[in-house]
């Protein structure tokens, strides 16, 4: 009898769980040293049979602040990062504009520049500017990694819109900005959606830009505030695992929310 294609045998699931044991080990690792009383690591027990929530309670107390702003410059990053991709990935795709294809290049080869030219690049602008310890400085500074990636999503998949669509809008009467305000951007709403969540990720994680844009403490993302507290509370694991676990949650929930619109894009398949 034939396997059914797609189903391995029980090797291949027996590999399968023991990879993904391997890959969620660190994140088991870091929830039960989060839940462990303050102290040394080594000491810990496999299972948190006695749950130890002062950790959370130190990490809220220290980082709450620093969580906010790692959650106000994301969710600003994100929307900037799309408010400008979509105008400029729609005219590419729809206006006859010369030079679209080198503009598309351009875009892609920055997805290859270190970050931490573009660190270096911006804080000599920003100094002048006034822009260093600032939200706005940050929430523009990730977009530089979120625009152009939004920009490529967005080119992509709104070339995949049916032509006949968009002629239709416009003979009934629906000039440009209302085609792209009524058509394209609802028939794009998985590319947006997909765009909108890794430039969230994006300045979510950054670490570069914000430790070399931020000369205090005033504004400080989640990401440079677990560097700096775990060189000063070594010892007190627990809490910098529990901030460890914070830092995850709006990332992880992010991802289960928008995984349907995320497997569209990656599949080709197009709005509901």
């Amino acid at each position: 009898m034939k396997r059914p294609p797609g189903r391995g045998g029980p090797l291949s699931t027996l590999v399968g769980i023991v990879l993904l044991a391997l890959m969620l080990f660190p994140v088991y690792w870091m929830v039960n040293t989060s839940l462990q009383p303050a102290g040394n690591t080594l000491l810990e027990e496999w299972l948190p049979l006695h749950p130890d929530l002062g950790g959370y309670a130190t990490a809220l107390r220290d980082q709450g602040r620093n969580l906010v702003t790692s959650l106000s410059v994301a969710l600003g990053s994100a929307l900037f990062s799309l408010a400008v991709a979509a105008p400029a990935a729609h005219a590419m795709t729809r206006f006859r504009l010369r030079g679209t294809r080198a503009v598309l290049l351009g875009v892609l080869t920055t997805q290859a520049v270190p970050t931490v030219v573009v660190a270096n690049a911006l804080y000599g602008a920003y100094n002048d500017l006034g822009l260093l310890n600032s939200h706005l400085g940050l929430v523009l500074a990730d977009s530089t990694a979120g625009v152009p990636f939004a920009v490529l999503v967005l080119h992509a998949f709104m070339r995949a819109i049916p032509e006949e669509v968009i002629e239709a809008a416009r003979v009934d009467g629906a000039g440009p900005l209302r085609v792209f305000r009524s058509v394209v951007l609802p028939l794009s709403r998985n590319a947006l959606i997909t765009a909108g969540v890794f430039a969230f990720l994006l300045a979510w994680s950054d670490f570069l830009l914000a430790l070399t844009l931020t000369t205090t403490d005033t504004v400080q993302p989640i990401t440079l505030g677990i560097y700096q507290y775990l060189g000063a509370h070594t010892t007190h694991w627990n809490a910098v695992m529990a901030t460890a676990v914070l830092a995850s949650v709006p990332a992880a929930v992010l991802l289960v929310l928008a995984q349907r619109h995320v497997t569209s894009v990656a599949t080709g398949a197009t709005v509901e």
